[in-house]
């Protein structure tokens, strides 16, 4: 037995109220179970019961064996003089407050449905991928979805936590945001810290300025990244480091703490320099693009948007040294739907927090017209479960894997919840 199996029960009222008596046999009657603290304190705040037809207004501690009160040092903590009734599985001994007075107790294992008690061990024993692998497909269609939905705006709701520090970092200028997290994802998964470190080594005034200067800003980029190091004669890359020198001394540029670049285990259209050449093109021909990604709601229109290829010298080559077919080398809709999911979508659900208004049906429905990730945890999850391949689903199914599954907080999860109460 766990607590958060008993504050799962307390908190649905989970367990039968019909008669329910103190462990001194006095009456219990429910008016309001209390709000829930997930922080240090009782576990329920305000909660409101009759014992023995006194109305008592206070707090509800919950735990496994009445004993755990002293194992929790609670007997010399003033924070728990308030509790009004301490709720426990097992009822092993008496609790005090610091005035000497009893404090009532209910044994809740008399009156919790067996049924209820064996779905929760079944479920929290198991040693399966994810705890409910094999009743997942049990699960209703409507439940689901809705979940799911919410699950979304969850992941929607902790990436906006990280926007929400890198605006006060930049002193609410989302347009030095945008770049920064574009810039990240367009580092994917092998050089995304490293494309992070860069965006964050560079002052976005000094992109603004560059922002009519192609080969000034390539040169900004691959030299705060550190490519224009080696001894390569050709006339472009000569006139990008000459050019970054200059950038470096006119603004004081240090590239110190920027994280190396990879080629390792990557395809050649991913390659970091032809990732740098394509954002550069980008923002150079993209001046507003804040405010583009803003009004903007419809997937076809980001599609072309972002259709941006690499400069002159990259349509002939992936590396400085080296020459290739011609190529335009033009960001693909799949790469854009990354960078819509990972950037886009976050930003304008977090710039539309800031503007007072809620998650509207556009943004669901564009992420809606974005096909589903192609990763093992979505893979694994669909191999138990027939369901729509949008990626608010994969979105929403890494959420599910990452903060309830690998958890195990189940008692917290809408499918854990149907499945632990169902034929109880």
């Amino acid at each position: 037995m766990q607590e958060d199996f008993l504050h799962y029960v307390w908190k649905h009222r989970a367990f039968s109220t019909l008669v329910l008596n103190t462990t001194k046999d006095e009456t219990i009657e429910i008016n309001n179970l209390g709000q829930h603290n997930y922080n240090a304190g009782p576990d329920f705040f305000n909660a409101q019961l009759s014992i023995d037809g006194q109305l008592w207004a206070g707090n509800v501690e919950i735990h496994v064996k009445s004993s755990d009160w002293y194992t929790h040092n609670h007997e010399i903590d003033k924070a728990y003089d308030n509790v009004i009734l301490h709720v426990v599985w097992e009822h092993d001994t008496e609790v005090f407050r610091s005035n000497n007075s009893e404090i009532p107790t209910l044994e809740l294992k008399h009156y919790v449905d067996i049924g209820l008690q064996e779905n929760y061990k079944r479920l929290m024993q198991s040693k399966s991928w994810i705890n409910c692998e094999s009743d997942f497909s049990s699960v209703g269609d409507f439940v689901f979805n809705n979940w799911l939905e919410r699950l979304f705006v969850e992941r929607l709701e902790r990436k906006s936590e990280d926007i929400s520090k890198l605006l006060k970092q930049s002193n609410n200028d989302w347009e030095a945001v945008l770049f920064k997290m574009l810039l990240k994802n367009f580092g994917l998964k092998i050089n995304r810290d490293a494309f992070f470190s860069l965006a964050n080594s560079v002052d976005y005034t000094v992109v603004r300025k560059l922002q009519n200067d192609a080969l000034g800003l390539e040169a900004l980029l691959f030299g705060q990244a550190d490519c224009l190091d080696d001894d390569i004669q050709d006339v472009y890359y000569l006139d990008l480091k000459h050019r970054y020198q200059f950038l470096k001394q006119k603004f004081g540029l240090d590239n110190q703490g920027v994280l190396q670049v990879q080629f390792f285990r990557l395809r050649p259209p991913n390659f970091p320099t032809i990732r740098l050449s394509q954002f550069a093109n980008l923002y150079t021909l993209e001046h507003q693009l804040f405010s583009r990604v803003i009004e903007i709601n419809k997937l076809d229109e980001f599609h072309k948007l972002f259709k941006k290829g690499v400069s002159e010298f990259w349509m002939t080559h992936y590396t400085f040294s080296k020459t290739s077919k011609v190529s335009k080398k033009l960001l693909t809709k799949s790469f854009v739907d990354l960078l819509l999911i990972n950037t886009v979508i976050p930003l304008k659900f977090c710039y539309a927090k800031a503007q007072g208004r809620t998650i509207d049906d556009e943004l669901l429905e564009l992420i809606k017209q974005i096909k589903i990730e192609n990763n093992s945890i979505v893979k694994k999850f669909l191999d138990l479960k027939a369901m729509q391949k949008t990626s608010l689903t994969s979105q929403a199914l890494l959420q599910l894997k990452e903060e309830y599954c690998d958890k195990n907080k189940c008692l917290q999860c809408a499918i854990g919840n149907q499945l632990i109460t169902k034929n109880k």
